[in-house]
């Protein structure tokens, strides 16, 4: 049974979202490693606005206003996941266009490398960008072609790029999109390529085991896996992800806290949990107040990355998910997980730079 979903927070409440500490500058200096960011959600508002206004399809007058509709307001918090899931309908408006998506990896890559982040992998759903006409090889190598700019601007940034295929249209075009994900592999590139297979979004009514074709297709072709499990359901979407789909990461994976047995299958087989305090808090995953299952994680040996998930409509950035966990653990353990967070990344080590 899944946990209740806690209602927004009222005026004057405590927050649902926990506020991190001062950020020490020693924190600055960690190189850092993000395995779970999604383009769509990490847009920086400004360049949504802009964008937006160059195309003319601004809704709203300013960019203030702009930004309460792309970033959760407190009073949104806690109100579950397909509340939070609202915030991505503006920003598919504009990155319908070669050039558009281009900018916006860039803007995100660049806003990561000055947050410390050295190993970016960035997830994003082509077939969701086609809607303007372009094709899904085109919407995955615009994606690609900003990616390599910032790695040619910013010096130790290696970035690859992890495809997800959307629950909500179902298994077959789930298949479509593992295989064009294979067709811009990274064994195919010399810079950067696609390196990993997800699925993503709505998460009830869509278990993980229908999706069985899709990610063997993706094994096939040589791609890590990883799956949203265990944000939005139980303990068996997270079993599910590990069994019948083979994964080796899990996104979120908050309810494997309450099966014990699937904590120790995890922490037997290394499978590693990408950790978004702030978006667990905002979705319900984590009720208010709770404390964060990063810890329990850690506490059975199960690997973790601490990750944004995104950082625009979270209002979030590396620096602060890291923040957040400095009244229990040291720099050095924080730093610590991102050295062994970087053995679980998909992107091959020969690629990764100094």
């Amino acid at each position: 049974m899944s946990p209740a979903t806690p209602t927004a927070s009222a005026p004057g409440a405590a927050p649902i979202v926990p506020r991190p500490p001062a950020i020490p500058e020693e924190l600055r200096a960690i190189a850092k490693v993000e395995l779970h960011q999604h383009v769509d959600g990490s847009i920086p508002v400004s360049v949504t606005w802009e964008l937006m206004r160059q195309h003319g399809l601004a809704p709203v007058e300013t960019q203030q206003e702009m930004e309460r509709l792309l970033v959760l307001q407190p009073e949104e918090e806690g109100a579950g996941l397909l509340k939070y899931l609202d915030k991505f309908h503006y920003p598919l408006w504009v990155t319908q266009f070669y050039e558009n998506v281009a900018e916006v990896a860039y803007a995100i890559a660049e806003a990561a490398y000055r947050q410390g982040v050295r190993l970016l992998e960035i997830r994003y759903s082509p077939i969701i960008h086609v809607y303007a006409g372009l094709t899904p090889r085109q919407a995955i190598v615009s994606l690609l072609d900003g990616l390599n700019r910032a790695e040619r601007d910013f010096a130790g940034l290696t970035c690859g790029v992890i495809v997800i295929a959307m629950r909500h249209m179902g298994p077959h075009i789930a298949k479509i999109v593992a295989r064009q994900a294979i067709a811009e592999g990274q064994r195919l590139h010399d810079r950067v390529g696609v390196v990993g297979f997800d699925i993503a979004g709505a998460e009830r009514g869509n278990p993980p085991k229908l999706f069985r074709e899709a990610f063997e297709t993706a094994r096939r072709g040589g791609l890590g896996l990883t799956a949203h499990a265990g944000e939005d359901e139980g303990p068996s979407a997270v079993w599910q992800a590990i069994d019948e789909l083979g994964v080796q990461r899990v996104g979120h994976g908050c309810a494997a806290l309450r099966d014990k047995a699937l904590l120790r299958r995890m922490a037997r087989d290394q499978i590693l949990v990408e950790c978004c305090q702030t978006s667990n808090y905002q979705t319900g995953a984590v009720d208010p107040g709770a404390e964060h299952p990063i810890y329990t994680f850690l506490e059975h040996g199960v690997p973790v990355a601490i990750c944004t998930d995104n950082t625009t409509v979270s209002n979030t950035h590396q620096l602060n998910e890291n923040a957040l966990l400095l009244p229990r653990l040291s720099l050095d353990e924080v730093a610590g997980i991102h050295d062994r967070a970087r053995a679980h990344s998909f992107i091959p080590p020969e690629r990764r730079r100094p």
